[in-house]
């Protein structure tokens, strides 16, 4: 897979459900449109529900990464 140069990178572990959508999404309105979002997480039903919902928003998901033991990484592009 390519590189994908991150413009924004926010680090919510620790938060839950509802927390970490309600981050993401005010995190990706403050971008262009085709900027990525870069998100670090550590709440397993975060990693299924905070994709979903960025797609449900009109966002791209270009990945979803286990980055450590608990860890993940979610790559969105701002539609």
């Amino acid at each position: 897979m390519t590189e994908v140069k991150v413009d924004r990178k926010i680090d919510i572990r620790g938060d839950v459900c509802p927390y970490t959508f309600v981050k993401s999404k005010l995190a990706i309105e403050e971008l262009k449109s085709g900027q990525v979002l870069e998100i670090i997480l550590d709440h397993d039903p975060a990693v299924e529900n905070v994709p979903r919902s960025m797609e449900a928003d009109g966002h791209k998901v270009l990945g979803v990464k286990k980055i450590g033991k608990k860890e993940w990484q979610i790559l969105v592009r701002k539609a």
